[in-house]
């Protein structure tokens, strides 16, 4: 008898990678969800044994998801299969009744240990079977750059918010990324929408390796400063020298380890500049205008990071440069392949 299994995820290449990595000699029957409502919608139709839910999604996220699956009379085993790994993030699902937490990207040997370990799964003795059982694992899928560069983007976001989570014993929201190429005008249309302050300030730091290069953009809200200054024990006044301070040590702290983990899944290490103070209590609009002649047109990633019950928000940005697009795409898709 096979074994129903739901995944949710609201990447095509996620939802692709886990069902690739699933036991071979494991007769399932895979259904899939794009978030965390269509799976709540699937799952009050037809029974299913077990649902691997992400956490970072639109419409419905794996924490709502999880919330409403305590109200259902009946309900599979759940694993959380997320690039979040923050502790609290990992106890939190814990908490609201998952089984198990699986870091992204889940590999065939540790799904496997973690499935026999939680008595979901009993090896075969026999010759491995086929496997997997899905319609949707039959067409050739095709994925844009924008679908690989979001999933490996959701990936390194998570590493870099567990350092920031320890290091400042908080707990880091975490959005969707957003991938899109932009216009200049574009670019300031999105800030301006991410930003929602008045005024902020933006350090910078440029990177290449392989033939790809871009430079980060960290902006920061300047309400921001006052909690920052109290989550990092900075008990002097604030006055533009410890502002600039604060911007170099959380730039330090969210950059460093995403460009590590983005690297890492395309097998890259980046030499990069030093970081730089671009703005200082400056509008969105003067920001872009002395980037204008070098940014144009770019491949933008945006995250928007915050911290739970601080006033601190930050929005980090990867701009490509044009010529690093076609290289990209082709080192992306060689790394989904090889999954």
């Amino acid at each position: 008898m096979s074994t129903r299994v739901l995944i949710c995820d609201d990447s095509k290449i996620a939802r692709k990678q886990l069902a690739r990595v699933l036991p071979t000699d494991w007769s399932v029957e895979v259904e899939f969800a794009e978030h965390g409502q269509e799976a709540l919608d699937i799952l009050s139709a037809t029974p299913f044994d077990i649902l691997f839910l992400d956490l970072n999604m639109p419409v419905k996220d794996g924490y709502e998801t999880l919330e409403a699956l305590q109200s259902c009379e009946v309900s599979p085993a759940v694993i959380v299969v997320s690039g979040d790994v923050q502790s609290q993030a990992i106890q939190r699902v814990k908490d609201l009744g998952a089984m198990a937490f699986h870091k992204k990207p889940a590999s065939a040997d540790d799904l496997r240990k973690l499935l026999v370990s939680l008595g979901l799964f009993t090896p075969s003795k026999e010759a491995a079977p086929s496997g997997v059982t899905s319609n949707a694992l039959t067409a050739a899928e095709q994925f844009t750059l924008n679908e690989y560069l979001q999933e490996v983007a959701n990936v390194a976001m998570g590493r870099a918010a567990s350092v920031l989570a320890n290091m400042l014993n908080v707990f880091v929201k975490l959005p969707v990324p957003k991938v899109n190429v932009l216009e200049v005008g574009e670019l300031q249309m999105a800030l301006d929408y991410s930003v929602k302050e008045d005024s902020c300030s933006a350090v910078s730091q440029g990177f290449v390796g392989s033939g790809v290069a871009f430079e980060t953009l960290l902006i920061f809200s300047d309400s921001s400063f006052p909690d920052m200054a109290k989550l990092l024990n900075v008990s002097e006044a604030i006055d533009r020298v410890v502002e600039v301070e604060l911007l170099m040590d959380v730039s330090s702290v969210l950059v460093g380890p995403y460009i590590d983990a983005f690297g890492k899944q395309l097998n890259i290490d980046f030499s990069h500049s030093h970081p730089v103070l671009i703005a200082q209590h400056a509008k969105v609009s003067d920001l872009v205008n002395a980037k204008k002649a070098k940014w144009k047109r770019t491949l933008a990633v945006e995250i928007v990071y915050e911290v739970e019950n601080y006033r601190i928000n930050c929005d980090l940005m990867m701009l490509f440069t044009e010529d690093s697009v076609p290289v990209l795409e082709n080192l992306l898709s060689y790394l989904v392949e090889e999954e």
